[in-house]
């Protein structure tokens, strides 16, 4: 069990430096149009669904192979209908948020299987949720809100990735250290 350990830490360290990089782009472009914005969340979708289904080959789980297929999938909707993104963005964030979420808290369930950290994973999912159901109740926020809330919601999943990765390999170590 330790390779897993190993193994998925080092996809929770790539997917937490994308998406805190993601969030600080966001943040400082609040005055943007939603075009790019709609592309920057775009690329950043892809990189992290990329990261996933890496992270799903090494540990087998098809919950996490399913966020991933989830993400390059919106980010290439994103990428490529720029214009009726930019006009729909707060719904498609918001479902994407709902939908992530939900699969991020059953995997968490999953991944405690294993004996990896599993309590961050849940914690992501419930923000994603949570973040989906408050941009579906006020849909007409506008650029700069939805910019600011979207770069929290980013550097926060970073942040937390990072932190599911530093006790990945610290929990690694110690069972390294038992043998």
């Amino acid at each position: 069990m330790p390779a897993i350990k190993l193994k998925n830490a080092k996809w929770n360290l790539v997917a937490g430096i994308v998406m805190l990089i993601l969030g600080v782009i966001i943040w400082f472009n609040p005055f943007g149009t939603m075009l790019a914005l709609a592309a920057y969340i775009g690329i950043g979708f892809m990189l992290a669904g990329v990261f996933y289904v890496m992270a799903s080959l090494d540990i087998k789980s098809g919950w996490y192979l399913l966020v991933g297929v989830l993400d390059l999938l919106v980010g290439l909707i994103l990428l490529f209908n720029l214009g009726v993104t930019a006009a729909s963005l707060p719904v498609i964030l918001a479902l994407w948020c709902l939908t992530v979420g939900v699969v991020q808290i059953i995997g968490a369930f999953e991944i405690k299987k294993y004996g990896l950290p599993w309590g961050w994973s849940a914690i992501m999912g419930a923000a994603g949720v949570i973040f989906g159901l408050i941009i579906l109740a006020y849909p007409m926020v506008g650029a700069v809100t939805i910019s600011t809330v979207t770069g929290l919601y980013a550097v926060m999943f970073g942040i937390l990735q990072l932190i599911e990765y530093y006790m990945s390999r610290n929990s690694y170590s110690i069972l390294i250290e038992r043998r």
